[in-house]
C-alpha cells in the first residue's frame, strides 16, 4: 500500500475529536503525518505543531476545521501543492475547494476515518 504524508489541519488532543482519531488511524495504516492545531502537544508519535510549518512531499491536507477558521490558511494548504485535500462532515468549504480547483489541486467531501478504514485512502 502507498504511504501517504498527510497533513492534519485542526489536529487535537482531544480523545474524543475525530482528528485524534484520524491522527491514531493513519498511523496505524503507517502513513506518515504531520499536523497543526491550536496547540503544541503530541498524539502517540506525531508532533502537533501550532504554526503553519512549511511542511515538503505533503500528498493530503486532511481538514478538521470549520469553514470560518479556514479562511487563514487558504495560501498556506494551496502553497503546499497536495495532491489531493479531503473535507470531512463540517469542514466541506465551496470557497476553498473553487480556490484548489484553480491550482489543480483535487478535493473529495470524505471522512478520513471512513476513507481508511475501507481501504479506499
Amino acid at each position: 500500500m502507498e504511504k501517504k504524508k498527510t497533513l492534519v489541519l485542526g489536529a487535537s488532543d482531544n480523545p474524543s475529536r475525530y482528528s485524534f482519531l484520524a491522527i491514531q488511524k493513519l498511523r496505524s495504516h503507517e502513513h506518515p503525518v504531520v499536523a497543526i492545531g491550536i496547540k503544541k502537544t503530541v498524539i502517540g508519535d506525531v508532533q502537533v505543531e501550532n504554526e503553519k510549518k512549511p511542511f515538503d512531499n505533503v500528498d493530503t491536507v486532511t481538514l478538521y476545521l470549520n469553514p470560518t477558521h479556514q479562511t487563514e490558511y487558504y495560501d498556506y494548504i494551496l502553497s503546499l501543492k497536495p495532491k489531493r485535500i479531503i473535507f470531512n462532515p463540517g469542514a466541506e468549504n465551496e470557497e476553498l475547494a473553487e480556490l484548489a480547483k484553480q491550482s489543480n489541486i483535487p478535493t473529495m467531501e470524505a471522512c478520513t476515518l471512513v476513507l481508511l478504514s475501507t481501504g479506499q485512502y
